[in-house]
């Protein structure tokens, strides 16, 4: 991996990608903005560690990486305590956030950045580089309306440090955020609804699963849901492949059933691909995962991660929509879920974004 100083000359656009490291669809949603920006003869250099570093790295082998600190939140094992575990973290992730504007200070002198998009990390703004600030998530759902109308003023107050918003999501009624990315009051700075954003392509495929299942999210919850499907797949003698979404493990997990396929984790090709072989997909409700789905009209039953407020309002804004059938965690029991989705009438959706054209705009604009 090449590490080393650039010239001084800048020849071409220079462009930093920094996804937050809370959860890997930060990271895989930046795949389709990086490859476009190559399309558009960028130089990408991308801030970001551990597993989403690992993800991208696996895409872009050819790029260089800076090591970013990530926020590495932590999630409680009870959905009750969930609200009280995040509050208690916020010291370090104002910390976290002021931390990473000194570095973006120094990267920008270093390696003479001309533009930075930031998905959803809050520090990474600059006064004199064009800074794009990327999250589907303008309004943040905690379940009290005091809480929300607090962390919406602070989540602005950093948004408007930006050049402008990019908003994954279409502007109009029929969306797939909600009030999430169309909330009563918007930010100061331009916003630019985006369209949705996917790394995906829908192709032909023939039929060869009966089940994918798509695990992901923080710990100890993603194992608490791997664990509750392993133990209902002992009896199910469909043809299943299993995601584990764990990056970088080596060791995978086993279970009497030869009607499995297993892997922790898998490059981006062969993923859409797997999708789009499997008839029913059982995954997170988490939003990249959401537009993944939707670009490839797929059938799919989301449970949201507990305790994860804006997973929970998506699943329920979604099903509201006849988009997707959603579940709970404690509820969840594979037979049931299975009767449920054969009379569950999905709604379909036509895809279009302006991604492309907006980031062909942002290459333009640089000086």
């Amino acid at each position: 991996m090449n590490n080393g100083n650039f010239n001084k000359k800048v020849h071409k656009s220079r462009v930093l990608v920094a996804p937050l490291d809370w959860g890997l669809g930060h990271s895989t949603r930046c795949i389709p903005i990086i490859n476009k920006l190559l399309q558009q003869n960028c130089e990408v250099i991308i801030a970001a560690e551990k597993a989403g570093k690992y993800v991208l790295q696996q895409e872009f082998p050819d790029l260089v990486f800076l090591d970013l600190s990530g926020y590495r939140i932590q999630y409680s094992r009870y959905k009750f305590w969930m609200p009280v575990k995040l509050i208690s973290q916020l010291p370090k992730i104002v910390y976290r956030i002021y931390a990473e504007r000194r570095w973006l200070n120094k990267m920008v002198k270093q390696h003479i950045i001309g533009s930075v998009i930031s998905d959803n990390r809050l520090g990474l703004s600059h006064k004199n580089v064009h800074s794009v600030y990327i999250t589907h998530q303008l309004k943040i759902k905690t379940g009290n309306r005091f809480t929300e109308s607090v962390a919406q003023k602070i989540h602005y107050h950093f948004i408007n440090k930006y050049k402008e918003c990019w908003v994954p999501d279409w502007s109009g009624e029929n969306n797939l955020a909600g009030e999430l990315s169309h909330p009563d009051v918007m930010p100061v700075v331009p916003v630019k609804y985006i369209g949705p954003i996917s790394r995906f392509e829908k192709t032909e495929n023939i039929i060869q699963y009966d089940l994918l299942i798509l695990l992901s999210g923080p710990e100890p919850q993603r194992t608490f849901l791997e664990n509750k499907i392993f133990s209902d797949l002992k009896h199910y003698d469909g043809k299943v492949f299993i995601l584990r979404g764990l990056p970088g493990e080596t060791t995978i997990s086993q279970i009497n059933n030869i009607s499995l396929d297993i892997h922790n984790h898998l490059p981006a090709q062969k993923l859409n691909q797997v999708i789009q072989q499997s008839k029913l997909v059982i995954s997170r409700s988490g939003y990249t995962t959401v537009m993944d789905l939707v670009k490839l009209q797929k059938r799919a039953v989301l449970v949201p991660t507990p305790g994860q407020t804006e997973q929970e309002y998506l699943a329920d804004y979604l099903m509201k929509q006849k988009l997707f059938l959603c579940v709970n965690q404690d509820d969840f029991s594979l037979p049931e879920i299975l009767k449920k989705a054969e009379s569950f009438e999905n709604k379909k959706t036509i895809w279009s974004t302006d991604f492309e054209k907006t980031i062909e705009d942002l290459i333009t604009s640089i000086p």
